[in-house]
């Protein structure tokens, strides 16, 4: 409605026009405004205000995993907290009490690590520091990185308890720890054993399996011998060899001495990608279920270790892969072996009167079956050193193998180990250190190398420092996860491994469903718990033992609820550094046991157990918590199923008997618009205070919120430009609702049942929509919830009812009942459409909010999703406004081709003649002011078969346009084309607008 269409002649009709009046600006401004909305929702204390506001209410608890308190947000962890914020916001306007405790993780190696670090700079040695004085430098370091991300999150529009979050280090915190660690201790669940942990030389410490990541290292591999010692007791069945059934019992046993003389010269050979556990072999282990022979080695190639005339035992399915790794050019199959003649050998370890070797290594071999064999790679056999490898360790447990301790805490071999005693298999820097190259030269030189090499593979890492890991048998404490419980809370099994499992399967719902089959695998078969921590930063296993007893005793451990009750004391009252300062352990025990009969445990809690038991410090004690401490919403990364999920889940389970969450949602990973992951050395990183700084923080939302969170997700500069692309059009749609309702108020509403059929269409449409957004973000499905409304923002009203009902809007008289129903659905559309997207965009809604209602103390976030009564649903109606936007595109198609060539410059310039063929629908098309839903002058509508030139889309088959002019003069005030114009009294106009204008 452009003033200079206006003709010189006529009077000047603007100001009788209601076009929108709002102050509310096309540029959001974000970065530069946010902070101001902040700042106000401080003022006004708006969580506490809805804590107060929703007394009463049910509960609804998304208890917060706690990120590690040690440096800036990067984008994973913005994706986090926008879908809990989202979650909490929206259920909170559903009518639920949606209570949210942030909290961090604060003890642990990587703080431990960032404290080393500084003091390695400082060239001071940590372990002469005073225990108390470096955790109390880890609590400070903690401290000041709480200050710094709390004040990130909050910039992202975090709502929750920001002034009292939950921290791990805090008394209380340590306190119950303590207490839920003791619990183990009184249940039995908690036991010392040594074996196998995977193990960092670097940090000198055993680490839990969430606390490895697995990158491609290029290992030594080789292919040993271990010589036969026994062949003349090896029991020969002679089961399909070659032999005449005719043969005498003479025959068949100089047949069986020749297969023990073959023995006698043969090898078995194993493979092996860890040649530095070489010395700590305990046995070989082969399958029964695979096939064996013994080779005799006829032709090799120049260079080759092997030698012409020796024997070797080899599955068979590997047996040419061997040959051509040791570059044997041609050998000869002599005899199959069964299980039985295997497993009656007797091997020489490699090592065996070495010279150097002291002894250390002059032991028998035995060649013992085992499950976990394969014939995929390899040679069949599996060389076994129970002291470094799960398997190995069972295999150690059934046929009780020694156990070796010839690695120390920093990775290297005890000092006095012959031949290799120092040296290290893994340096502190993180590198390969001068090990295994040391054990394949000594291989070689005692002519046991059958063939060497090198691969590239996947391979344990820790995902702190990085660096490589090593499977080392140490005494650790562990929660045995199928041990029954003594603790009366068997509902749903009496072992963690069984109440974990029905909690996955029974009690717990998973979002998306394929997380429940992720944890369940995993919860299936882990092993046992490794609770200890040979660190110095975090909460102590809180236990004694008493001196000269094995583990295995019933009085190994200390049991006596009145000591546990004074260390839960001590810890309130003065944390749990107490642990730490001289004569605590007499303390604790006077007066009950001899302090002198009891050791103190030093180690510390593995941090996922620190994590893992945030449910009872945080939904079960505190006033805002859940009030069957079970929350109803655990959400992290896909990666916490091996984390936080399982700690949480196996932890609840010990000490409460089930999983501590009923819903468990996943998001997946942040990764760069090409979908590469993100790494500050390819430069991809994308952090998310500098896209609040250029975009704001309700951009960095609305990218979360149009995301399919549950895989991994995308962002980079044009993704950010299409997001804000989408959040300037939803702008525009609510910019529009508050410039078209200017001055509206309670006495301009009409009801319902005396609106048009446009207008209650509408309401049909909000009450589908209601029940939409309200499953949407029931079942965390944001990107539904937001789809569905932007869908209707700019299909539905920008492209439609909008589009339609701006003439009635802009030239209708105020008190018409076609405005005032326009007016009044706007304000019903604004209502619901304001408070639906503020889970979503909270600055923004909440200045649309303001930028119509005023107030020094209200805030959109103080209410909730309006009601939408049931009775607007119509679906006749609804179908039949579905023949009407049908037949709308057909004519409003034809129209913009005749805008394209020109003949028209728009549609209020056309008449068009619409052939219709259904009867329904244009009985339909009648029964509603048609011209006007095209927003032509005029239109008519006709059963005739539409003539060859008339406009047809293939889509909407049976209908037909053909182009007319109007007929008549341009109104100045609506610019409609009538010919009527020109006949009232206002010079100019149509007769409405000369109503109007009267």
């Amino acid at each position: 409605m452009a003033a200079d269409t206006v003709t010189s002649d006529a009077p000047d009709y603007r100001d009788t026009v209601f076009l929108p009046q709002t102050e509310f600006p096309m540029r959001a401004g974000l970065p530069q405004r946010e902070p101001e909305w902040l700042a106000r929702w401080e003022r006004i204390g708006i969580y506490d205000r809805l804590r107060e506001r929703s007394a009463g209410r049910a509960p609804f608890i998304l208890h917060d995993g706690p990120p590690y308190a040690n440096g800036h947000l990067h984008i994973g962890h913005a994706l986090n907290k926008t879908i809990k914020d989202i979650i909490v916001r929206s259920h909170q306007m559903m009518g639920r009490d949606a209570r949210y405790v942030p909290g961090w993780d604060c003890h642990g190696l990587p703080i431990e690590w960032k404290i080393e670090e500084k003091y390695r700079a400082e060239g001071r040695d940590k372990d002469a520091v005073d225990v108390v004085e470096f955790r109390q430098e880890c609590r400070r370091f903690a401290d000041e990185w709480i200050d710094i991300q709390r004040a990130e999150f909050k910039r992202l529009g975090i709502t929750g308890k920001w002034d009292d979050p939950y921290l791990t280090m805090d008394f209380h915190a340590e306190a119950v720890i303590a207490a839920e660690f003791m619990k183990l201790v009184m249940n039995g669940a908690l036991y010392q054993g040594s074996k196998p942990v995977m193990w960092s030389p670097v940090e000198k410490t055993a680490l839990a399996e969430a606390e490895v990541e697995y990158k491609d290292h290029t290992s030594h591999t080789v292919w040993v011998r271990f010589p036969v010692t026994n062949p003349s007791q090896a029991v020969v069945t002679l089961y399909d060899n070659p032999q005449d059934p005719a043969m005498s019992e003479v025959e068949l046993n100089l047949l069986a001495n020749h297969v023990r003389d073959q023995l006698a010269s043969a090898s078995v050979v194993i493979w092996t990608t860890t040649p530095w556990t070489i010395p700590q072999n305990r046995a070989v282990a082969f399958s029964p279920d695979i096939e064996y022979a013994i080779y005799n080695v006829t032709e090799v190639a120049e260079g080759a270790l092997a030698r012409p005339g020796e024997r070797l035992i080899l599955a068979t399915a590997l047996a040419d892969t061997v040959f051509a790794s040791a570059r044997i050019e041609h050998a000869e199959r002599l005899f199959l072996l069964t299980a039985t003649e295997l497993g009656s050998l007797t091997l020489a370890h490699p090592f065996r009167a070495i010279e150097g070797g002291n002894g250390e290594w002059d032991y028998d071999v035995p060649l013992l079956p085992g499950d976990h064999v394969t014939d995929d790679a390899g040679t069949g056999f599996v060389h076994t050193a129970p002291s470094h490898g799960d398997d190995d360790y069972q295999l150690g447990l059934r046929f009780k193998l020694p156990m070796t301790y010839n690695v120390e805490p920093d990775g290297s071999y005890r000092k006095d180990l012959p031949l290799f005693g120092g040296q290290a298999i893994i340096d502190a820097d993180g590198k390969d250190g001068p090990a295994n190259v040391s054990v394949i030269k000594q291989l070689a030189y005692a002519g046991a190398l059958l063939a060497k090499g090198k691969i590239k593979h996947s391979y344990p890492h820790s995902w702190r420092s990085k660096a490589p890991l090593i499977y080392r048998n140490t005494p650790q404490w562990f929660a045995a996860i199928d041990k029954p419980l003594t603790d009366g809370m068997g509902a749903h099994g009496d072992t963690i491994r069984t109440r974990a499992l029905n909690s996955i399967d029974k009690l717990v719902k998973w979002w998306p469903q394929t997380g429940r089959n992720r944890i369940h695998a995993m919860v299936e078969n882990r092993p046992d718990w490794v609770l200890s921590r040979q660190r110095a930063w975090g909460v102590p296993l809180t236990c004694f033992v008493r001196r000269g007893a094995k583990p295995t005793d019933d009085d190994f451990l200390l049991r006596d609820q009145r000591v546990n009750d004074r260390i839960i004391a001590a810890f309130e009252a003065e944390g749990a550094d107490v642990w730490y300062r001289d004569g605590f352990k007499a303390r604790m025990l006077d007066g009950i046991v001899n302090p002198d009969d009891y050791d103190q445990v030093m180690d510390v809690l593995d941090v996922w157990f620190d994590s893992g038991s945030t449910h009872a410090f945080v939904l079960r004690d505190r006033a805002d918590g859940a009030p069957d401490g079970i929350a109803d919403v655990y959400l992290e990364g896909t990666d916490q199923h091996r984390g936080w999920f399982q700690s949480s889940l196996l932890q609840g389970c010990a000490t409460k008997g089930r999983a501590p969450y009923r819903n468990v949602v996943t998001h997946g990973f942040t990764l760069d618009e090409k979908g590469m992951k993100m790494s500050k050395s390819l430069g991809n990183t994308i952090v998310p205070a500098k896209v609040i700084e250029q975009y704001g923080a309700d951009i960095l939302r609305l990218w979360v919120a149009q995301a399919d969170y549950t895989a991994d997700q995308r962002i980079g500069p044009e993704i950010l430009k299409g997001t804000a692309d989408s959040y300037r059009r939803l702008r525009n749609t609510l910019r529009f609702l508050l410039g078209a309702l200017d001055g509206f108020g309670d006495a301009e509403k009409i009801d319902p049942a005396q609106m048009p059929e446009l207008e209650q269409w509408i309401l049909h449409r909000l009450a589908q929509l209601d029940h939409a957004v309200r499953k949407g973000y029931d079942q965390f499905d944001f990107q539904g919830v937001f789809q569905t409304l932007f869908q209707f923002c700019t299909v539905d009203l920008s492209a439609f009812y909008f589009d339609i009902r701006k003439d009635a809007l802009y030239c209708d008289a105020p008190d018409s009942p076609r405005r005032r129903a326009a007016r009044t659905v706007l304000d019903i559309l604004f209502h619901r459409l304001v408070t639906w997207l503020a889970p979503i965009l909270p600055f923004t809604t909440e200045d649309v909010w303001l930028s119509r209602f005023p107030s020094y103390d209200d805030s959109v976030h103080l209410h909730d999703f309006p009601v939408t009564p049931a009775d607007w649903l119509n679906e006749p109606l609804a179908v039949k406004w579905d023949h009407v936007r049908r037949a709308r595109r057909v004519v409003t198609a034809a129209l913009e081709v005749r805008r394209s060539d020109k003949t028209i410059g728009a549609s209020l310039e056309a008449a068009p003649v619409v052939h219709v063929e259904d009867r329904d629908m244009l009985a339909a098309l009648k029964s509603v002011d048609f011209a006007d839903v095209c927003i032509t002058s005029d239109l008519s509508l006709t059963l005739d078969p539409a003539p060859a030139e008339a406009f047809r889309m293939a889509e909407t088959p049976g209908i037909g346009v053909v182009f007319e002019a109007a007929d008549g003069e341009k109104c100045q005030r609506c610019w409609k084309i009538l010919p009527d114009v020109g006949t009232h009294k206002h010079p100019g106009v149509c007769g409405r607008c000369d109503e109007v204008l009267s």
